[in-house]
């Protein structure tokens, strides 16, 4: 994160209101920026300031404005004609489009980021048009922070950060997919239970049980399998969650943003159902929760590491601050940032200690995946929670509406990620449309089969967390009824795709890998399970290309075989796999599908 914007957006009282007398030599604004000394020298600077805008060290200023994407730069929206209202208008719907239902305005700024400042009458006219516009669009405003600048004159000048949110017409809400990671008995279901319960954990894991799945996972207390929650948001930032026994149809009918946790499993017997949930879910980020008591430990390192081999952003939670001293708390935090700052992570740590840190912290990370903010809190006191709840307020959506467009016009593939019977209902698929589009009624093929078939079925009705839908989009996870469709025939890993789709079953494919880890060599027979997407089976090494065995941290190209049944892949791919310690990493280069390569 730049320097010069975390001064600006940060925690620090250095923004003072007067007109800048200076004292022990320092500047008397928070941006470092120098006190006039001569108006004439002053204008000549503004004047080459705004031929060629060079920001030095000591000019408050943010990154120039992007032509795509959903942050506006305003400098002042004050009596607009007609004529202008309307052209505004229209490009607060672009910058709502870009931003799929969010957009982020500064007022106060100019086009190139140089922070100019309104004063506090033009700052009141601008967000009364600025609440014009909205209304106009059919969007709700949130000013989130307003911030005193550089004051070179008597007037105090401020800009003002305000978040525009508007639910797409043709769409019910925005959808974030959150999974949390963490060592076993770190408060994960816990947090998750406080967020989407809207009550404060007991000391003694109250809040977690209606996230339990088993019976054995309340008598143990350790989640096992994946389990699903939902925080929604309203238009305005508002929190909209189970608290006030609402359903979950309503929490979806009320929620214009909503936030789907992933509660994966911490403990290490349970590793492969965690890879399989970071893998065939597509997380949008990752939320890794680590206890203050006990630091980095267990499966900490590992989660951290499986996130970032599949490249999903994460932000890390320390919870139960309740239970130890400030000292011990800021002993973790000190050990996770030189975590974050290895060779290997390369990550700029933030800690979040305001509301202000968490505003920059969202906007931040989305922008650039080398932040990573961190949160502490407690889930029994309740302390920061609020901060959590802002971040996951302003957080926008990595994909833009663009990629979005352009995944719904390729043809319908559905990954199947859970299989169920309901009664009355029949079989049930659950898992994650990646691409086009699907509607009830719409005829599908499943597959492939053992011998590498496909099956003809017809999806009745979707469900998206928990409430009726009738259009599902790309991108987006979803419950689909397939009636009397035999399930014996079904099983995890399978697709379903448009008929008018060739898909490419293989036995065999080449991938680049990286072994990350192994404690002897690797070599051409090894056994090793692979986790590609939703895809999880166990495949033979039948070659090393150029090597005749691997070490740890080499790379190559290996010819993998699968041993059960055929599965539908895709070059380019990212693959994981692992053999007690053995892992590695990599992608998927080239496929030999079923008609080059029949197996014997």
């Amino acid at each position: 994160m730049d320097a010069r914007v975390s001064e600006l957006f940060g925690s620090g009282n250095g923004h003072s209101s007067g007109s800048g007398g200076v004292s022990s030599g320092k500047p008397a604004n928070g941006y470092g920026v120098a006190p006039k000394k001569s108006s004439a020298k002053n204008k000549k600077a503004k004047a080459r300031l705004s031929r060629n805008f060079k920001p030095s060290n000591n000019t408050p200023y943010l990154p120039p404005e992007a032509e795509e994407g959903n942050i506006e730069y305003k400098l002042k929206l004050v009596n607009p004609t007609q004529y202008r209202f309307e052209h505004l208008a229209t490009q607060m719907k672009w910058r709502l489009q870009e931003g799929r239902g969010e957009a982020v305005y500064q007022i106060g700024v100019e086009d190139n980021g140089m922070l100019v400042g309104l004063s506090e009458e033009e700052m009141r006219a601008s967000l009364k048009t600025l609440h014009r516009l909205a209304e106009k669009v059919g969007a709700d405003i949130t000013i989130l922070r307003e911030r005193e600048v550089d004051c070179d004159s008597d007037v105090p000048r401020k800009i003002a950060e305000v978040l525009i949110r508007k639910v797409p017409d043709d769409q019910q809400f925005l959808d974030l997919r959150v999974a949390v990671l963490g060592n076993v008995d770190s408060g994960k279901s816990t947090l998750l239970g406080v967020l989407t319960q809207g009550e404060l954990d007991n000391g003694r894991g109250r809040a977690r049980l209606n996230l339990f799945r088993h019976l054995h996972e309340i008598q143990t207390g350790r989640t096992s399998s994946i389990s699903f929650e939902i925080l929604g948001f309203n238009s305005k930032g508002e929190v909209v969650n189970y608290s006030e026994s609402r359903t979950a149809e309503e929490i979806c009918e009320s929620a214009s943003k909503m936030i789907t946790f992933i509660d994966l499993a911490g403990h290490h017997k349970y590793l492969k159902t965690t890879i399989f949930g970071l893998t065939s879910y597509c997380p949008d980020f990752a939320m890794l929760v680590v206890s203050a008591n006990t630091g980095i430990a267990g499966t900490t390192r590992e989660h951290l590491g499986l996130a970032m081999a599949l490249k999903v952003p994460i932000f890390i939670v320390i919870s139960k601050v309740d239970l130890c001293t400030r000292a011990t708390v800021e002993r973790t935090v000190r050990q996770l940032e030189r975590v974050l700052k290895q060779p290997g992570c390369n990550k700029v740590p933030m800690v979040v200690s305001s509301t202000d840190d968490a505003v920059t912290a969202a906007q931040q990370f989305a922008q650039s995946p080398s932040i990573t903010p961190i949160f502490t809190l407690s889930s029994v006191s309740g302390e920061s929670l609020d901060l959590l709840k802002v971040f996951f307020n302003i957080i926008p959506p990595l994909s833009n509406s663009k990629e979005q467009e352009e995944l719904m016009q390729q043809l319908t593939e559905f990954q199947v990620d859970e299989i169920y019977t309901v009664p009355e209902v029949g079989t049930v698929v659950g898992g994650t449309l990646y691409s086009g589009i699907c509607r009830e009624g719409d005829h599908l093929v499943v597959g492939p089969t053992d011998s590498g078939q496909f099956h003809q079925l017809t999806v009745g009705s979707i469900q998206r967390n928990r409430s009726a839908c009738r259009v599902l989009r790309a991108g987006q996870a979803a419950t689909l009824a397939l009636g009397n469709f035999d399930r014996s025939l079904l099983r995890k890993g399978m697709v379903m795709v448009s008929p008018e789709m060739d898909p490419t079953i293989c036995w065999m494919f080449e991938a680049e890998i990286v072994l990350l880890f192994h404690a002897k060599t690797f070599h051409k027979g090894f056994q090793v399970t692979v986790h590609i997407g939703n895809v999880r089976q166990t495949a033979t090494v039948e070659a090393v290309y150029g090597k005749e065995e691997l070490r740890t941290g080499e790379k190559a190209v290996v010819l993998f075989k699968f041993i059960k049944h055929p599965e539908y892949l895709k070059v380019g791919a990212k693959i994981l796999f692992r053999e007690g310690v053995t892992k590695g990493i990599g992608h998927v280069t080239k496929l030999l599908p079923i008609v080059e390569y029949q197996p014997s």
